[in-house]
């Protein structure tokens, strides 16, 4: 087996590659001078099941494209089977459209990787709130795994908190929160809205009390920090004792990091399916653990 990283991922790839006692494949990639992609394909695939590793964050028109042309090159080549580990999934949000004449993005980056040749995909806590199941978009083997428990172990390790109130930001983390509670043994509300009046709207945690309380808030992604700045806001003047904030992907765009430190956020950590400054915990052993268990290795 062969374990490969796009550009956004070489490095998780290499970690992978190391958890199995591989040797991570090599790409070459670099621009012509008009500005086309080149790529290259520096092992021999011939009759192997490669693994292929690309986040899509950032640069995620880019990214996709680069993918598209290393799966169908993986296969023209002919491998066996490619198996994709999409960490962060740029164009989840997009499952639906909203308004006339909208692009359904999901559908349409999803129908894109299948037509080069995807034999199966996995993603990490995907964006999934409308389309509960990524089987509803793709139409080869998909799997959704998710990074809390890892998040939740490293929050334990740290020992920061002590028996911690688990917090979702809004109702859509609640999946989350379930999970990090479970596994830190403890309790999980997630924040609801209450009306007030024609102008006024409460928000607050459903049924607990952070009074005097540790709490950790958990969401899939932090992307411009806004919903984490005014839970944590909101958590604080309810007088909660310490308030830290995990995440599965930091893209931590327009100042985020700099904004949740500011509203007295003790820590803020996250995973590498985006390379940040947070991204303490490794999703390489979760990747590999579902290598090992699907018997690709």
């Amino acid at each position: 087996m062969i374990v490969i990283g796009g550009s956004s991922s070489e490095a998780l790839a290499s970690k992978v590659a190391q958890e199995l006692h591989l040797k991570a494949g090599a790409l070459e990639v670099r621009r012509f001078p008009d500005g086309e992609k080149y790529l290259r394909v520096l092992d021999d695939v011939k009759n192997e099941n490669v693994a292929v590793i690309q986040s899509i964050h950032h640069t995620p028109d880019e990214l996709v494209f680069e993918y598209l042309l290393l799966v169908d090159t993986l296969k023209d080549l002919g491998a066996r089977k490619v198996t994709a580990f999409i960490p962060y999934f740029a164009y989840a949000r997009q499952d639906e459209r909203f308004k006339p004449g909208e692009a359904m993005s999901f559908k349409t980056v999803s129908k894109l990787m299948e037509s080069v040749g995807t034999d199966e995909i996995y993603t990490i806590d995907m964006h999934q709130h409308r389309v509960l199941k990524s089987s509803e978009i793709f139409k080869i083997p998909s799997h959704n795994l998710s990074a809390m428990p890892l998040l939740a172990d490293y929050a334990k390790k740290t020992g920061e908190l002590k028996q911690p109130l688990v917090i979702g930001p809004d109702a859509e983390a609640e999946q989350w929160a379930k999970i990090a509670a479970e596994r830190l043994e403890t309790d999980y509300d997630v924040f609801e809205k209450k009306r007030l009046g024609d102008a006024q709207v409460e928000v607050r945690p459903r049924k607990s009390s952070a009074k005097g309380r540790d709490v950790l808030i958990v969401d899939d992604i932090i992307s411009t920090g806004g919903t984490i700045v005014e839970a944590a806001r909101i958590l604080i003047s309810q007088g909660a004792n310490k308030v830290a904030v995990a995440c599965t992907h930091p893209i931590l765009a327009n100042g985020a990091l700099e904004k949740i430190q500011k509203a007295g956020v003790a820590s803020v950590f996250g995973t590498d399916t985006v390379p940040s400054p947070i991204s303490r915990v490794s999703v390489a052993p979760l990747i590999a653990s579902e290598i090992r268990k699907a018997g690709m290795k």
